[in-house]
């Protein structure tokens, strides 16, 4: 058995273990001048017994109501009787923390790099983060009655422009927007778009009131980094700041218009009903993303919360400002067929990846650029299946999987009036088709 393997009472102590006796012989010259000598020698008694591996089990914290308020006074009396009440630079000399000071790894007051930072960021944004309360019209049993909703939103500029979730807004008859200095402002819509799950309200405010966010980037991001979130969970807990990861990036979200929100930013920092609207920022303070879903099988926090990127964001807001809605990108492709290495074969097609063109949009780019839909149909078992349109099998020479696949790079990667080159292949022969992009009907 190797010396990794012995049980802890038993085997020689490594480095770590005698330094953690060395720091607890200083706990016991603090605790002999408070406590006298008895309990030095107690104390050394502790320090000099082997190491013990922890065995206590993890238990619920009490909820902590009005009855249990004496017994929480009562320890924390008891304790500041045992550590002294100072955390100035001379008490954390005692400690053995000088050299951390000096490195400037904590300060006098005990706060760590991530800390300061943390409370930083905080002060900074947590001014610009809003609570925003809408009043809906529903119809229910006994009629049309009111229904109240409540979620988070951060101010963009100091003409009183807040951005916060489409599903936070939608359908509001009423929409209060309250700031961290107990104002309540009435808010109109500006600018509204499902599909990305964004709006932008107004607010009539004086300029030196508002606190706007630094918008960052979310090209470079990479896993692993901090991901700070700042809301109003359940619409009770105003400013609420947790922190996280990001744990993923890329995902995709199907938004309230039954499309895909691609490049969407997946952080374990806790978001909860309330948050929706929120910003999700880096350890500089900057937005990365706005807080829009979870995944929870209860509803509450699970650790899996997704945030549509900023750089989406930074695309669609020129249009939701200036237009009210944003201008979405449109080849025209009513409807294709996403191939397989079955249905290339069943239709005795040359490629097994791409769109079979079905149907074109009257009028639409692909329509005007020459592109060929379904010339004829056939039956594949009991189902009817239309075939003879073009192959599109690339767009500016990235290969296209499907049909999903084509609507979520033109969204992400073009605006209405770019141009794009398709290619194509028709009675085996391969061809480009040069479209300009246009204005997906509304």
């Amino acid at each position: 058995m190797s010396s990794f393997e012995q049980s802890p009472s038993t085997r020689a102590e490594p480095r770590t273990a005698l330094r953690r006796r060395a720091f607890l012989g200083v706990i016991a010259l603090l605790l002999f001048t408070s406590l006298g000598c008895n309990a030095i020698g107690n104390a050394i008694s502790e320090a000099t017994a082997p190491l013990r591996e922890a065995t206590a089990t993890p238990q619920l914290l009490p909820v902590a109501t009005a009855a249990a308020q004496p017994l929480l006074t009562e320890q924390a009396t008891s304790a500041a009787a045992v550590v002294p009440a100072a955390a100035d630079a001379a008490t954390l000399a005692l400690a053995g923390d000088t050299a951390l000071i000096d490195t400037g790894l904590i300060d006098a007051a005990g706060l760590d790099i991530a800390e300061r930072r943390n409370i930083s960021v905080y002060e900074a944004v947590s001014p610009s983060v809003v609570n925003i309360n809408t009043q809906v019209l529903v119809q229910d049993y006994f009629g049309v009655v009111p229904e109240e909703g409540s979620g988070s939103g951060f101010v963009l500029d100091t003409a009183g422009h807040i951005l916060t979730n489409y599903h936070v807004v939608e359908n509001a008859q009423q929409i209060e927007v309250s700031f961290s200095d107990d104002r309540v402002l009435s808010a109109t819509v500006v600018g509204l778009d499902a599909h990305n799950d964004l709006a932008v309200l107004q607010v009539q405010a004086e300029a030196s009131t508002l606190i706007p966010v630094t918008l960052g980037s979310s090209a470079d991001l990479q896993v692993g980094q901090w991901a700070i979130a700042i809301g109003n969970p359940f619409g009770q807990f105003d400013r609420t700041l947790t922190t996280g990861v990001i744990s993923a990036l890329d995902r995709t979200l199907e938004s309230s218009d039954g499309r895909t929100i691609t490049g969407v930013i997946q952080t374990d920092a806790a978001i909860n009903r309330g948050n929706s609207g929120g910003p999700l920022l880096d350890s500089s303070g900057r937005v990365i993303g706005i807080n829009s879903a979870i995944f929870s099988p209860t509803g509450s926090n699970a650790g899996v919360g997704f945030a549509v990127p900023v750089d989406t964001i930074r695309r669609v807001l020129p249009d939701l400002l200036q237009l009210g809605y944003y201008r979405h990108p449109w080849l025209g492709l009513s409807s294709g067929y996403t191939l397989s290495a079955g249905l290339a074969e069943v239709l005795q097609l040359p490629q097994s990846q791409g769109i079979l063109v079905v149907q074109l949009d009257a009028g639409g780019p692909l329509e005007q650029a020459g592109v060929r839909g379904a010339q004829t149909q056939t039956l594949i078992g009991n189902r009817r299946a239309y075939v003879g349109g073009d192959l599109l099998l690339q767009v500016n020479g990235r290969p296209i999987t499907g049909v999903d696949d084509l609507e979520s790079y033109v969204e992400s990667n073009f605006a209405v009036g770019d141009v794009v080159t398709l290619r194509l292949l028709r009675d085996g022969q391969e061809y480009d088709a040069t479209v300009t992009l246009g204005e997906q009907p509304r």
